[in-house]
């Protein structure tokens, strides 16, 4: 029922799309012609009431009603409508193809997953390829006119040979007043299960890819039941029909020749036939044509999915992939490139000039720079050290508040980033200073240590522990531990290195 053209518009050529105007089947013609005959016959009708049956006065009347109703045709917004609905119609199409149970990627995974080549190995294979192809005819049945009409009953599947006897009486026993096209997909992973005990399936990853594919395949076919279920909202459907048919209602008065004696504007031409009309009414009309054959491509259209041809396609490849060609392999032979450092296939007279073709590179490759703008240019401040480059630009990425404070662990931290990374200990730092031993406010200025900081921030430094000292009687007191208080600890942001080492378990 698919019209493919495909072939006729393989290469871009002058008139490309106008041989396909010629064609009838699937074709805009045959979709309208019987809406456009109707509303060429109406405005006939009307305007030859207008010049041969209407009085003088009942012209002068219908003539201001035809002026009234070409002023005030263009208040509804027929394309603005329309063209959201067809574009949902055809977004919802495309969606309702891709959902189409193929069962090409399952029945791969059961012929290199359940083996065997006895007879009951076979028998696995066919049943859960069957199953699944049972799974996709019911809800094909389900959804399609074409597909019920060849399969009208349970007893057409059974002659069919996609259902036993035994199974159907399973099948009809089990009470459900529901679709019950997810029925074979339960026995597909029952017997699934059963193979892996049997050691068909040779271990739980095999099973575990085996019934992941199933689920695909039964999310495919419940898509289509939904979309079958759930249509577009009746509301738009009905806003977009009454706004093509009322604009085209007011098109068949407001669009008629007046007589140009009249005097009327815009009407100083007397034609029978509205040419730029009827092309308007096949656009747009047309357009809602479209909507209506692709809004459920179940049924039987030109351009309907063929649902019957995908049933036999899919049922035979998927026997032929899990019992014929089930370790059906050729013999091993090195290929025609075997010793060949760059492969590469011939190519026919007609496509010769490919193989002058340069390989693309990417988009860029051409580009071509004048050699000083390909010198890396010094940034600003690069002349004095790394480590302090770095703490500073760091310090104004930090924010201000308590995790700043000198016992806070984001000003710890901060000062021994810095450290790590400066080029100078601390001890030359120290000597080649000018304020090493200035007080606190010189310091700052300098920028040295630890000192970037506020004064408030620096580390306090930590109190020698004295050993035990011995007593007025000459005995030795018992000797102290040092408890650290604890202190709030300002959480610090992620992007911040944490020290390592020694200096990690300085913070601790």
């Amino acid at each position: 029922m698919t019209v493919t053209y495909t072939a006729r518009v393989a290469n871009a050529r002058f008139g490309g799309f106008s041989q396909l105007l010629l064609l009838w089947r699937g074709s805009i013609y045959k979709l309208l012609w019987r809406e456009l005959l109707c509303f060429l016959g109406l405005y006939m009708a009307l305007s030859s009431t207008y010049r041969f049956v209407l009085t003088e006065g009942q012209k002068r009347y219908f003539e201001k009603l035809v002026i009234y109703c070409d002023q005030y045709a263009s208040l509804i917004p027929v394309s603005f409508v329309l063209g959201f609905y067809v574009n949902l119609v055809v977004h919802r199409w495309w969606n309702q193809y891709l959902c189409m149970p193929l069962p090409d990627a399952l029945m791969c995974i059961v012929s290199g997953t359940v083996h065997g080549r006895d007879e009951r190995g076979r028998l696995y294979r066919r049943t859960l390829m069957r199953y699944a192809g049972l799974s996709a005819v019911l809800i094909l049945r389900s959804v399609s006119t074409a597909v019920f009409k060849r399969f009208p009953t349970i007893d057409h599947v059974v002659e069919a040979g996609f259902m036993t006897r035994e199974e159907r009486k399973k099948f009809e026993n089990l009470n459900s007043p529901y679709n019950k096209y997810w029925v074979p997909c339960v026995w597909f992973s029952n017997l699934a299960a059963q193979a892996r005990r049997e050691g068909r399936i040779r271990d739980n990853s095999a099973l575990k890819l085996l019934l992941e594919e199933l689920t695909v395949f039964r999310g495919k076919c419940s898509m289509l039941f939904h979309y079958d279920w759930i249509s577009v909202p009746l509301v738009y459907t009905q806003v977009v029909t009454i706004a093509v048919y009322s604009y085209f209602l007011a098109c068949l008065i407001g669009r008629q020749f007046l007589d140009p004696a009249q005097g009327y504007k815009d009407h100083n031409l007397d034609l029978f036939v509205p040419v730029f009309t009827l092309l308007q009414f096949f656009f747009y009309a047309g357009w809602l044509k479209v909507a209506e054959q692709l809004i459920n491509p179940f049924g039987e259209d030109d351009d309907d999915f063929e649902t019957n041809f995908l049933i036999d396609r899919n049922f035979q490849v998927s026997m032929l992939a899990v019992d014929e060609m089930y370790d059906d392999l050729a013999m091993l032979e090195k290929d025609l490139y075997w010793d060949a450092a760059e492969a590469r296939a011939p190519y026919t007279a007609a496509t010769a000039f490919q193989r002058l073709q340069p390989s693309f590179q990417g988009s860029t490759f051409d580009i071509t720079l004048a050699k000083e703008d390909m010198q890396f240019q010094r940034p600003d401040g690069m002349d004095v050290p790394l480590g302090e480059a770095q703490g500073d630009f760091l310090q104004r990425l930090l924010p201000a508040g308590p995790g700043m404070a000198a016992g806070g662990l984001l000003g710890r931290r901060l000062s021994l980033l810095r450290r790590k990374n400066s080029c100078v200990s601390e001890a030359s730092t120290a000597a080649s200073c000018a304020c090493a031993g200035a007080p606190d406010g010189p310091a700052l200025e300098c920028g040295c240590g630890d000192l970037l900081l506020d004064p408030g921030l620096r580390e306090p430094e930590p109190e020698p522990l004295t050993g035990p000292e011995p007593s007025a009687t000459g005995s030795v007191a018992e000797p102290f531990t040092t408890v650290s208080m604890p202190m709030y600890r300002g959480p610090a942001p992620p992007w911040l290195p944490s020290p390592i080492g020694e200096e990690e378990e300085s913070l601790t």
